[in-house]
């Protein structure tokens, strides 16, 4: 184990057990971590020194006693839009957000687990927007290119463990908020079954299209962390049948069914798959094809599944800025984005939920054919930092879409998704692409994403050191 960078998961905690390490060493590392790539990288909003390490010194006393747990002492992070006891939930927004007296969760979970929570990682505000940059936190930026976004809204946690920050975190993902910074950064990216990890203390996350999953180098460490923070509380309108995922990597997925997806679903707006991107999805389906599997292109049949989603989404914005302190310190777009989530939210939003239902019989038939959809992640590498700065709603709402128009109808059918590393195109920019299941496909996406990972050994590979700000200009 290097304290240069965090070693995964399930290696920590092996270490851990064995005695090799300390879990105040393992914190403490992070911390150094984190505080030399602040003025680069900048992907965290709190950092929790001083707690942290009183809890790295709890899980050795109870480590001294012969105590396991499943993440017991490993340090992670978690995504700011999750309560922390003690700490601000201010999701991306400027104002003055109180300290929270309870976890949320899928923290409480993850600290039932063992783990240390060091820090909360930074996101766009209210998660709206593939990128992570705003005037209440300043610019995250991607380790393997640090004149690039690592993507949004999980930007801070996806660039804190492509960097080796933390071996892992938490995101959330409500039109591929998990997926596309997964993709832009080379790494796993789970996105699991709504209600597999609570998002209590909200009961619905907007309006259902948005859950919580996990980013990691490895499909196991994104398997282990979903373990760990997976479950309900006893309020929860959304509880799936119990899964453990960890149990489906290294398993044989079997011959599979595999449609080849490259078509974006249909927008309002133009989106067209780049060339290089298309190029390295090829790639993975030719890899799938000498695995043993069957593909063929087919598109699952969305059809107008884009009307669904901006009630839902503009609605579950409107319910956020109700709630935040000073909504005059919120982006004028997010602010519009309100006001239609206002208009939509009552007869439109009803409608929205109802053609959920339609919606699963029709694209689950098409898993009557198929078992996985393979897509794009994104149909671009991640764009300039500031590209997106200063637009107008309209003009932000072309350049998303273009850029990131496949990851979203999942959302709003529920379902799992996992991406996965897709190589790098352009000035080493990260791509990814998206294996998708129907309900509660988790173990099978899992064991499909292990098998790849295990002939492509993507994990092996690291970004530039950004631990100085001379790294920036690199």
């Amino acid at each position: 184990m290097t304290p240069d960078r965090a070693a995964g998961l399930a290696e920590s905690v092996r270490a851990l057990a064995d005695g090799e390490v300390t879990s105040r060493e393992l914190v403490e590392q992070a911390l150094a971590r984190i505080e030399a790539t602040q003025p680069t990288l900048n992907a965290f909003r709190v950092v929790r020194a001083e707690a942290a390490l009183a809890e790295a010194e709890a899980a050795d006393r109870e480590l001294a006693a012969g105590g396991r747990r499943p993440l017991l002492g490993v340090p992670v992070a978690v995504k700011d839009d999750m309560d922390v006891a003690g700490e601000p939930t201010a999701f991306g927004c400027a104002g003055d957000f109180p300290p929270l007296a309870q976890d949320g969760e899928a923290v409480r979970r993850l600290r039932a687990a063992g783990a240390v929570i060091v820090g909360k990682t930074n996101t766009c505000e209210l998660g709206q927007w593939p990128f992570t940059e705003g005037p209440a936190f300043g610019d995250t930026r991607n380790p393997w290119h640090t004149g690039h976004t690592p993507g949004g809204s999980s930007g801070g946690s996806a660039a804190a463990v492509a960097a080796g920050l933390v071996g892992a975190a938490l995101g959330s993902d409500g039109a591929g908020s998990v997926r596309i910074p997964a993709s832009w950064t080379h790494l796993i990216g789970i996105k699991p079954q709504r209600g597999r990890i609570s998002t209590w203390p909200r009961g619905e996350s907007f309006h259902g299209i948005t859950v919580n999953g996990t980013l990691a180098r490895t499909v196991a460490d994104a398997a282990l962390l979903l373990d760990a923070a997976g479950g309900n509380h006893e309020r929860d309108p959304h509880r799936p049948p119990a899964l453990t995922v960890a149990d489906a990597v290294g398993r044989d997925p079997g011959r599979l069914r595999i449609a080849l997806s490259l078509k974006p679903p249909f927008t309002a707006v133009p989106a067209r798959l780049r060339p290089d991107v298309r190029a390295r999805i090829l790639e993975l389906a030719e890899r799938l094809a000498a695995s043993g599997h069957t593909v063929e292109e087919a598109d699952p049949p969305y059809g107008q599944i884009g009307l669904t989603f901006v009630p839902r989404a503009t609605a579950g914005i409107a319910d956020y800025v109700r709630e935040a302190p000073d909504p005059a310190l919120l982006d004028p777009r997010t602010r519009d984005a309100a006001r239609l989530g206002r208009l939509l939210g009552g007869a439109p939003l009803r409608v929205a939920r109802r053609a959920e239902a339609l919606l699963h019989r029709r694209i689950g038939a098409f898993f009557g054919s198929y078992d996985v959809v393979l897509a794009p992640t994104t149909a671009a590498p991640p764009p300039a930092i500031g590209a997106l700065a200063g637009l107008s709603g309209f003009a932000t709402d072309r350049a998303m879409i273009a850029a990131c128009p496949y990851a979203w109808p999942w959302n709003v059918l529920g379902w799992p998704g996992v991406n996965v590393p897709a190589g790098f195109v352009g000035e080493g920019l990260p791509v990814g692409a998206q294996l998708l299941g129907p309900a509660n496909s988790e173990p099978l996406l899992v064991s499909l994403a292990a098998q790849l990972e295990a002939e492509l050994r993507w994990h092996e590979l690291w970004p530039p050191s950004t631990t100085t700000p001379d790294a920036a200009a690199a």
